[in-house]
């Protein structure tokens, strides 16, 4: 069974940085692209991040965080992360990663993890 945990969530000042973490379970990491989407209350699952499968070679970014989020993976680890630097209140809301056989900007991945809150005070 596919699992993944999200975890470095918090609760920040503007302009600072946190570091997300997805650690996964259950089947071959590599073999998956990875993505992170968020939630904010009252709106849609938006795209932030995505990564490709293997080496990652290929990321996908939101015109909204290009330039602040960076996402990496580290197969050895079977964990994803998503470092955002520079937040802004704006990027308050729930982040979840998500797992899927290609790399898309839509929520069209298997696997999804509970999510992780990520709140920026101004």
């Amino acid at each position: 069974q596919v699992q993944l945990v999200e975890s470095g969530g918090g609760l920040v000042q503007a302009g600072g940085s946190l570091r997300l973490s997805c650690a996964a379970s259950g089947r071959t990491f590599r073999r998956y692209a990875m993505g992170w989407f968020r939630q904010a209350p009252g709106k849609e699952r938006e795209f932030v991040a995505g990564i490709s499968r293997n080496n990652g070679g290929t990321t996908y970014y939101a015109d909204s965080v290009k330039g602040r989020f960076t996402i990496s993976r580290d197969n050895a680890k079977n964990t994803v992360y998503l470092q955002m630097n520079s937040l802004k209140p704006e990027d308050t809301a729930v982040y979840y990663c998500a797992t899927g056989t290609i790399l898309v900007t839509t929520p069209e991945y298997d696997y999804w993890g509970q999510g992780t809150q990520v709140t920026v005070s101004s």
